[in-house]
C-alpha cells in the first residue's frame, strides 16, 4: 500500500489525531490563559493540563499573575522653578485572579508595551503635578509623601485595569549642578555658624565659671584675712596683757629687793635687738646700739610714760 493509497483510506484517522491533540494545551505555573472563540471571550482557565475545543476555541493570551518592575527616570519641576531629576523603581502586579480582574487585564490594552507606557506615564504625571506644589528645599524630605500621594492617586486608575501598585521606590533626587553647589554652601555655613555658637557658649560658659571660681577663692581669702587680723588682733591684745602683768610683777619685785627698775628695760632693750636680728628678713630698721643710744632711749620711753601717767590722773 502506497502513501497516496493510506491517506485515502485512513484519512479520518489523520483527523482524529489532530483533533485530540488540538484539543489539550498547557498553561504555566503563575499564568492564567484566555480562551477565546471566534474573537469573543468564552473562559479562562488556570495552570495545568486542560482542554478546549479544537478549531474553534484558541488561547487567546496567557495572563501571568506574578509580580513586575520596571525602573523609571524622568524630571520635575519645583513651585521655585528648579529642575528635579528622580530615578525611582516601580513594582505592580494583577489585582487577583478573579475572572472579571482577568478579563480586565486581558482586554484594556492591546500589548503590555502600551500597560508599560500608561502606567509609566501616569505614575510621571502625578509626581510632577506634587512636586509642582513644593519648593525646591521641601523635595528632598518628602520622599515618604511623595509615594503615598502617587499610590492614592494611580491605585483606582489600576484597579480600573485590574493591576495594583505593590511599591514605588524613590531610590535617588537629584538637582542640577548649580542648586547641589549652593545647598552645600548653605549646609556649609550652617555648619561654621552652629560651631561658632558652640563655641562661644562654650568660652562663655568657661569665662563665667572662672570668674565665679576667682569670686570665690577672693571670698575665701577675705574671710581668711579677716579670721586671720582677728586672730592676730587677740593675740597682739594678750601679749601686751602678759607683757605688762610681767613687767609689773617683776617691777614689784626689784622694789622689794631695793633693786633698780631700770634693769627690766635694759632687759627689753636687749631682746628688742636680739629679735630684731634673729627675725629680720631684709627689711633695713636704723637703731643705735650704743650706751649712750640705749640711754637715750630709755629716757625717752620714760617720758612717755610719765606722760600717760599723768594724763590717767
Amino acid at each position: 500500500m502506497n502513501v497516496e493509497q493510506f491517506f485515502s483510506s485512513y484519512w479520518w484517522v489523520i483527523i482524529v489525531v489532530i483533533i485530540f491533540f488540538g484539543s489539550f494545551f498547557t498553561i504555566n505555573q503563575a499564568h492564567i490563559g484566555v480562551i477565546t472563540m471566534f474573537g469573543k471571550y468564552r473562559r479562562i482557565v488556570r495552570p495545568g493540563l486542560n482542554m478546549k475545543i479544537p478549531l474553534l476555541e484558541t488561547v487567546s493570551k496567557k495572563v501571568s499573575i506574578q509580580n513586575r518592575s520596571v525602573e523609571l527616570e524622568f524630571q520635575a519641576v519645583t513651585q521655585d522653578q528648579a529642575n528635579v531629576y528622580f530615578k525611582s523603581m516601580l513594582l505592580y502586579s494583577v489585582q487577583n485572579a478573579d475572572e472579571e480582574t482577568i478579563k480586565r487585564v486581558a482586554f484594556k490594552f492591546i500589548a503590555d508595551r502600551d500597560l508599560m507606557q500608561a502606567l509609566i506615564r501616569t505614575i510621571e504625571g502625578n509626581i510632577r503635578s506634587f512636586v509642582a506644589t513644593k519648593k525646591q528645599a521641601e523635595v528632598l524630605g518628602l520622599r515618604k509623601e511623595i509615594v503615598e500621594y502617587v499610590k492614592e492617586q494611580v491605585d483606582h486608575s489600576l484597579e480600573n485595569w485590574g493591576y495594583h501598585l505593590q511599591d514605588l521606590q524613590i531610590n535617588d533626587i537629584t538637582f542640577d549642578k548649580v542648586i547641589l553647589d549652593s545647598m552645600s554652601k548653605v549646609v556649609a555655613s550652617n555648619n561654621l555658624k552652629a560651631a561658632a555658637e558652640n563655641e562661644g557658649q562654650a568660652l562663655l560658659i568657661t569665662k563665667t565659671k572662672s570668674a565665679e571660681a576667682d569670686g570665690n577663692a577672693t571670698k575665701i581669702a577675705a574671710e581668711a584675712e579677716k579670721e586671720a587680723a582677728r586672730l592676730r588682733g587677740q593675740g597682739v591684745a594678750l601679749f601686751r596683757q602678759e607683757v605688762a602683768k610681767g613687767m609689773s610683777e617683776a617691777a614689784e619685785q626689784m622694789k622689794q629687793a631695793n633693786l633698780d627698775t631700770n634693769v627690766i628695760l635694759f632687759s627689753m632693750w636687749t631682746e628688742a635687738v636680739k629679735n630684731f636680728a634673729e627675725y629680720g628678713k631684709g627689711n633695713v630698721i636704723f637703731l643705735d646700739g650704743s650706751a649712750d643710744g640705749m640711754e637715750k632711749t630709755m629716757k625717752q620711753i620714760q617720758a612717755l610714760m610719765v606722760k600717760h601717767a599723768g594724763a590717767d590722773s
